[in-house]
C-alpha cells in the first residue's frame, strides 16, 4: 500500500472508453446492419456523455423536452387540463435539471457540514446504514480522517488472505473519470496480479469491504466502482505505482463526505439499485439451489443477522450474484449441526462476481465475529469440487 498522494497532474480530457465485451456481445445479436450501426452509435454517445459527466443532466433535459413537445401538441388540440399538466411537469423537470447543473456540475452551492461518525452503531446496524454515495462534497478529507482511512487500509492489507496472490490498494487524490458518482476526488484503487487468479479477485472484495465498513463508521461516504471506471484515467494518476506488465486494476472505491446535492437522475438510479432479493433466494439447503434455507431454525439461527447483512452486501449494479449453501452433518446426539457454508457465484463473470463473493465473505466474517462465532475461509478440496461438478455447480 502506498500512502502518497498522486503527483499533481492536469485532469485528462475525458473520452469515451471503447465498448466493452458484454456490450459488444449484445450488439452482435442485432442482425440488421442498419439497426446495429444505429445502436452502436447510440451506445457510444451514451458512453461519451457518461464519462464526460453530462449523462445525469442530459437524460432529465431530454425528458423535459419531450414533455414540452407534448405540451405544445396538447395546446394545438385545444389546451385544457392535459396541456396544463404537461406544462407544469415540463417546467419542474427543467427547473430541477438547472438546479442540478448549478449546484452539482458547476458547484455553486452553500457549504455543507461534516457528517457525524457512527461509533455508536453495532456492526449489523452499521452495515444496514451504509448506502452507495453518488454525490460528494467538494472538500478533501481532513488530515485525521485521511490518516485513519490509510491506517484501515494498512491493517486489512496485512490480514491473512484467502488466496496466495498479493493484492494491494493505492490511494489517489485526483478527479478520476468515473461513473455514476459525481465530484469524487479521493479513491482507493484495488490492484491484483495481471495473471488471472480468481482467489485474488475474491481477496480484493474481502479486504476492501472491511475498509469500506471502517470508512462508514468514520461517517464517510463510499461508492464501489467497477464497469464505470475509465482505466486510462486511473493509470495516468497512478503513474509509476502501476506496472501494466504485472498489475491489473480490479475496481476502485470513491471515498469522501456525502453531499446532499445529488442529481435527480442519480437519486432515481440509486433507488432502483437499492432493491434486494429475499433471503429465500440467496441461502439454500441443497446444492441444486432448490430448497431455501430456514435461517430462523436451529442450528442456523445462531448466525442471527449475519444472513441479513449478506443480503444487503454491495455488488456490481446490485446484481446479487452470490449464493450460499449450508452444509450440515449429524452430531453425537443425532441432531444437525453446521459443518460449513459454501459461497458461489451465479454468473461466469471473471471479475465483478468474484469481487461480490469476496464482499460476502467479509460481511459473513464480520457478522460472525459480532455474534462471537469464529472460523476460517478455505477453497473446497478436489473431492468436494468434483461432487459439486456432478451437481452442475462451479468447482
Amino acid at each position: 500500500m502506498s500512502t502518497r498522494h498522486a503527483p499533481h497532474t492536469p485532469r485528462i480530457t475525458a473520452t469515451a472508453p471503447d465498448i466493452g465485451t458484454n456490450e459488444k456481445a449484445i450488439l452482435d445479436r442485432i442482425r440488421i446492419p442498419v439497426l446495429k450501426s444505429l445502436a452502436t452509435s447510440i451506445w457510444r454517445a451514451k458512453l461519451h456523455l457518461q464519462f464526460t459527466g453530462w449523462l445525469q443532466y442530459t437524460i432529465p433535459a431530454l425528458f423535459a423536452i419531450v414533455v414540452f413537445l407534448l405540451y405544445g401538441l396538447a395546446q394545438l388540440l385545444g389546451g385544457g387540463p392535459v396541456a396544463t399538466f404537461f406544462g407544469i411537469v415540463g417546467s419542474l423537470l427543467l427547473a430541477v435539471t438547472l438546479f442540478d447543473l448549478v449546484t452539482v456540475k458547476f458547484r455553486l452551492r452553500f457549504p455543507e457540514p461534516l457528517p457525524e461518525r457512527k461509533d455508536d452503531l453495532g456492526m449489523f446496524d452499521l452495515m444496514r446504514s451504509r448506502r452507495s454515495c453518488r454525490s460528494f462534497q467538494t472538500r478533501k478529507l481532513t488530515a485525521d480522517d485521511h490518516n485513519e482511512l490509510l491506517r484501515s487500509v494498512q491493517v486489512h492489507s496485512n490480514e491473512p488472505t484467502i488466496g496466495q496472490s498479493p493484492v494491494r490498494f493505492e490511494y489517489i487524490s485526483a478527479p478520476l473519470t468515473v461513473w455514476p458518482t459525481v465530484n469524487a476526488t479521493e479513491f482507493l484503487v484495488a490492484l491484483a496480479p495481471k495473471k488471472y487468479d480468481r482467489l485474488a479477485i475474491i481477496d480484493v472484495g474481502h479486504r476492501l469491504q472491511k475498509i469500506v465498513m471502517d470508512a462508514t463508521r468514520m461517517g464517510l461516504g463510499t461508492c464501489w466502482i467497477g464497469p464505470g471506471a475509465d482505466h486510462a484515467s486511473i493509470m495516468h494518476h497512478l503513474g509509476n505505482r502501476f506496472n501494466p506488465e504485472v498489475d491489473q486494476i480490479i475496481c476502485v472505491c470513491a471515498v469522501g463526505y456525502k453531499s446532499g446535492y445529488t442529481p435527480i437522475f442519480l437519486r432515481i438510479f440509486n433507488a432502483q439499485l437499492s432493491r434486494r432479493l429475499p433471503l429465500s433466494s440467496l441461502f439454500f439447503a441443497d446444492l441444486q439451489f432448490q430448497t431455501p434455507l430456514d435461517v430462523g431454525a436451529s442450528p442456523f439461527n445462531q448466525f442471527g443477522r449475519t444472513f441479513e447483512i449478506c443480503e444487503w452486501a454491495p455488488s456490481s449494479y446490485n446484481g446479487q450474484t452470490t449464493r450460499c449453501v449450508a452444509v450440515t452433518k449429524e452430531d453425537e446426539r443425532g441432531g444437525m449441526q453446521v459443518e460449513r457454508f459454501d459461497f458461489y457465484a451465479t454468473t461466469e463473470s471473471r471479475y465483478y462476481a468474484a469481487v461480490a463473493t469476496g464482499i460476502w465473505c467479509a460481511n459473513w466474517e464480520l457478522g460472525c465475529k459480532a455474534m462471537g462465532l469464529y472460523g476460517h475461509f478455505a477453497r473446497l478440496s478436489a473431492k468436494e469440487r468434483a461432487i459439486h461438478l456432478e451437481n452442475g455447480l462451479p468447482p
